[in-house]
């Protein structure tokens, strides 16, 4: 887990007269120069850290709050700072730059478009989002201003997919915290120019290639009421399921920001929540990065919530709202979207000059200051203050797109959408779908055939009809899911379909081959069968129905009410099927659909979310077997809607009549499992072994499996474990079991391999909340592997006793410290130290603080002693003007956990 924080609150007042809108006396600098004369700030042999303190201490409090506005921040050119745009966007491809000042982003024409990241979910691999994210990182530095600025993208999405109706269902990667975490963390890493440890490249010379944005934190998965709702649960809830995969891609790629939701959580809104921002992602998780609000989620506190904080005399203002954010946490504040007249850039000096208190202490220049150092240190670390010459990630992009070539218009010719990218646009979308269902199709006499309708046979001479049906097969425009580019003219050039992919594969077998596209349903509003199309569909050898959703029915700021299949596709799907029993259904849709209706009726059907550019090539190669279908769900496929609580409801755990949710909770009969998917080889496990049959809390278990490919054709496995607690009673609410490791393995026909888990026991632990701390339950752990989460061969399964208590080691240590001081000064920086149990001790909240663990021992370190000196184990002087960085190590137990912290001396 990553253990370095930045500085986080007050220590200094500074006032200024008036309403605080009056330009101040620009401030005392530190040192201003290192060695050679170089200000701080553009002197590489400082931190990123060091040199954004010395920035920061050059500007004016006006200056310093329109830095921390996100479309633009302003340019400051006495300084050389540009305007920066931080609102960009790169969901599933490179699609929109900030470049207008107090405007949204606009939308990029000709980028690559790949799937979105639920078809990603369904791969459950993340080496290959490794890779597609490496190629938008590449992409997205190609096309920004110069190469150098707006590379802070929001994304990725990791809210989980806990209901389908959710209307950015098809933004997540997955309803389970684990394979979100482990892909997500893996988007992050192609990203920022990281291996997939985690470590920045050595190619980028120690520069991000662009920083992302988690989001949305947290809990925020209804759309309805995202502006003025409550998401309501106990702590359990929150640290377990939705805020569990924040932390678990904090701890693997360290991103560089977070977004805060526009809901409350528990009545407070997430964007003024210090217990969110800085209790567990700061102290508890070990996030060492900046947090930007939603867009307008500030002005949402009081337009939408009307949020009156408990003690506190009326809602908050306009004023209040922004000072209250910032002091809680919010570094960077997204300002458009239902925006009005106020942002951070208008309303931080007033707030400074108010004094205004919060929960957080009385809002100073000093909070400023930390959220501005945080910022700034990003920039810094992509490069943006040094030589274009002297950062790898530009030259690479000038060397392959010549600098100032790229326009954002079709004049583009498409230059970036290269072969490389549309092959990886091509293979997720192949790699994504999934395999629901493959029967041998019945005979036209009636009869059952003999082999599954699955991969397609075509002959290679000789008359074959194909027909294609279905308004989403052959659109006059592809929908390619939100945050998506423009794809015009030369754009569109590359796009390939569901009917022209088939088309094309099919005719290069089978050069006589007709394929025909029906259009099934009304065009355009899908409300009817088109009586034609199910005629014709008789008398073709093969009919393959389209069906789908698109922005019409689910997106941002409108959930779907029901999973029925939008307009009259599922008729449609039946009618076909009673006519040719060759039938075939792909769904393109937003989550899961209600199949009930034609399931039984047609022996194959596939499914993936919005598949990128490339879609049509990816279905073909898997209905042709170019490709074996190796996706795997990544949610619960329920029935119907009328087996989930309202979506408004946040619990996860069942109980008083309400269902529970998702693969853990859910005891309801499904129409698929998570983690099902078929391939065109069957898969045989065996020999699964533990190394041991009981085992402390503090130890780790090993889970072994040997798996073999028992068809005639190369394939990939997605091999799941699952762990579960049968001895725990009721009343303690345990999952019927959860994922506890996952491998994506490639076998050749009738090649085995022994795939092997390393279980850490402390990772199973639950959220005691009387306690305030994770405990491990005593007793027994099953253990099962297989390829699905329904999967229960006993002899695959293998139980494991659990016996002692958890000891919680140090996990993360954070320091809050003054920014910038004045020489003289004696400072007494107030540490946290966060357990892997999640206690914590030290410094808390604003006064909040508990002693550290008896036996613990603290030692400081300067790096520049002569501008801040260390005596002793805490006494900390500010000595001449420059800049220092404070290592602080905490040790405890035999370890030993350090944070750093940047002190500016005026």
């Amino acid at each position: 887990m990553r253990t370095r924080a930045f500085t986080a609150t007050v220590v200094t007042v500074v006032l200024l007269s008036g309403s605080g809108c009056t330009k101040a006396p620009e401030p005392a600098v530190p040192s201003g120069t290192s060695g050679d004369s170089r200000p701080i700030y553009l002197d590489r042999s400082y931190s990123p850290e060091e040199r954004a303190v010395d920035l920061v201490s050059r500007m004016t409090l006006p200056e310093k709050a329109a830095q921390m506005i996100s479309s633009q921040s302003a340019a400051l050119p006495r300084l050389g700072i540009a305007a920066y745009g931080w609102w960009n966007e790169a969901a599933h491809g490179v699609a929109r730059e900030g470049t207008l000042h107090n405007a949204n982003p606009p939308i990029l024409v000709n980028t690559t478009s790949y799937p979105v990241d639920l078809s990603l979910g369904a791969t459950w691999n993340p080496d290959l989002v490794h890779r597609e994210a490496t190629l938008i990182s590449d992409e997205a530095r190609e096309v920004v201003r110069d190469n150098r600025l707006d590379l802070n993208f929001y994304s990725p999405t990791i809210n989980l997919a806990r209901d389908p109706r959710w209307g950015r269902n098809d933004e997540a990667f997955s309803e389970d915290p684990l394979l979100t975490a482990a892909l997500a963390a893996q988007f992050v890493n192609g990203m920022e120019g990281k291996d997939r440890n985690g470590r920045l490249l050595p190619e980028g010379g120690g520069y991000l290639k662009t920083s992302t944005t988690l989001k949305h934190y947290a809990a925020n998965n209804s759309e309805f009421d995202r502006l003025r709702g409550t998401a309501n649960m106990d702590d359990r809830t929150l640290r377990e399921y939705y805020t569990a995969q924040f932390r678990q891609v904090v701890e693997r790629s360290s991103p560089a920001s977070i977004m805060t939701s526009y809901n409350r959580v528990n009545g407070v809104p997430t964007s003024a929540s210090g217990y969110l921002m800085d209790e567990l992602a700061r102290q508890t998780f070990g996030f060492d990065g900046f947090f930007t609000s939603d867009c307008d989620s500030i002005r949402e506190i009081q337009h939408g919530h009307r949020w009156q904080p408990p003690g506190h005399p009326a809602p908050l203002d306009h004023v209040e709202r922004h000072a209250w954010a910032n002091a809680a946490g919010e570094d960077l504040n997204c300002q458009q979207g239902h925006h009005d007249e106020w942002s951070y850039a208008n309303t931080i000096p007033k707030a400074v000059a108010r004094g205004i208190d919060t929960p957080y202490g009385r809002y100073t220049e000093e909070h400023v200051d930390a959220s501005l150092v945080r910022l700034l240190t990003t920039r810094i670390r992509l490069g943006e203050f040094d030589r274009p010459e002297d950062v790898p990630w530009v030259t690479a992009a000038r060397s392959r797109v010549a600098p100032g070539t790229w326009t954002n218009s079709d004049a583009n010719g498409a230059v970036t959408q290269t072969a490389a990218r549309l092959a990886m646009a091509r293979e997720v979308g192949a790699e994504s779908i999934v395999l629901l269902k493959n029967q041998a199709p019945k005979a036209r006499t009636g009869g059952p055939g003999r082999t599954a309708l699955l991969p397609l046979r075509v002959p290679a001479s000789g008359p074959y009809r194909v027909a294609v049906l279905g308004h989403y097969a052959n659109p006059p425009s592809m929908y390619l899911g939100g945050y998506s580019g423009i794809q015009a003219g030369a754009g569109q050039a590359n796009e390939v379909n569901g009917y022209q992919g088939l088309r094309a594969a099919i005719q290069r077998i089978n050069p006589g081959a007709v394929v025909d596209h029906l259009p099934g349903v009304t065009a355009g509003s899908l409300a009817e069968v088109d009586p034609a199309s199910v005629a014709a569909a008789a008398d073709y050898d093969l009919v393959i129905v389209y069906a789908g959703t698109d922005e019409r029915h689910s997106r941002e700021d409108v959930d779907r009410s029901t999973l029925a299949l939008p307009g009259a596709q599922a008729s449609l799907i039946s009618q076909v099927a009673a006519r040719n029993p060759n039938t075939v259904v792909y769904l393109e849709t937003a989550g899961q659909v209600d199949v009930a209706g034609f399931e039984r009726a047609v022996p194959a059907i596939l499914w993936s979310s919005y598949n990128g550019q490339r879609k049509g090539e990816a279905l073909a190669d898997v209905l042709l077997g170019a490709r074996n279908p190796s996706g795997r769900l990544p949610f619960t496929w329920y029935r119907d809607a009328g087996q989930l609580p309202p979506i408004d409801d946040y619990a996860i755990r069942g109980g008083d009549g309400r269902p529970g949710r998702t693969y853990m909770y859910f005891d309801g009969e499904v129409s698929y499992p998570f983690g099902h998917g078929l391939g065109y080889s069957g898969f045989g496990y065996s020999k699964l072994r533990v190394d041991r049959r009981t085992v402390d809390p503090n130890g780790t278990v090993r889970v072994g499996v040997d798996v073999t490919n028992a068809g005639r054709l190369a394939g990939a496995e997605v091999v799941q474990l699952y762990v579960s607690t049968p001895g725990a009673p009721a009343s303690r609410e345990r999952p019927a079991k959860r994922l506890a490791g996952f491998e994506k393995i490639s076998l050749r026909p009738k090649q085995t391999r022994r795939v092997e888990f390393r279980v850490p026991v402390a990772d199973l632990a639950f959220f005691d909340e009387r306690a305030g701390r994770y405990v491990v339950d005593p007793g027994a752990y099953a253990f099962q592997a297989g390829r699905s989460s329904a999967d229960a061969d006993p002899r695959l399964r293998a139980v494991v006793t659990v016996r002692g208590a958890l000891r919680p080691a140090l996990s993360v240590v954070t320091a809050t410290a003054p920014t910038l001081v004045p020489a003289g000064t004696e400072l007494s920086p107030k540490l946290t130290v966060a357990m892997t149990d999640d206690t914590r001790y030290g410094y808390r909240a604003e006064g909040a603080s508990t002693p550290l663990p008896a036996g613990a021992t603290v030692r400081y370190q300067s790096n520049r002693p002569q501008v801040v000196s260390v005596d002793g184990p805490g006494g900390i002087r500010a000595e001449a003007t420059g800049v220092a960085t404070i290592t602080a190590t905490v040790s405890y137990r035999g370890t030993s956990r350090s944070t750093e912290f940047v002190i500016g001396v005026r």
